[in-house]
């Protein structure tokens, strides 16, 4: 009986463990990636203009429209040249 509780204790121990780290990584981590991918996918469906900073520091300004919204949203990207 005894070997049986402390078989049931890590289980609980380690389905505790498995909900912390779920809640991480959706309250923390997911939103980082998630914003990430969206200001990469932006930069791939932007019009970008290099002007004389941009080659030497290698972003540039560049604009995009969104499809959703239609409105015009000014970012930075890396210039692909």
């Amino acid at each position: 009986m005894k070997e049986a509780t402390g078989e049931l204790n890590m289980t609980v121990v380690i389905v505790i463990a498995v909900g912390v780290l779920t809640a991480f990584f959706y309250t923390i981590l997911w939103p980082m990636i998630k914003s990430n991918f969206d200001h990469n996918a932006s930069c791939a469906k932007a019009v970008c203009k290099c002007d004389s900073t941009c080659e030497k520091t290698g972003i540039a300004k560049c604009t995009y429209k969104d499809k959703k919204t239609g409105k015009k949203t000014e970012t930075e990207c890396p210039w692909k040249g």
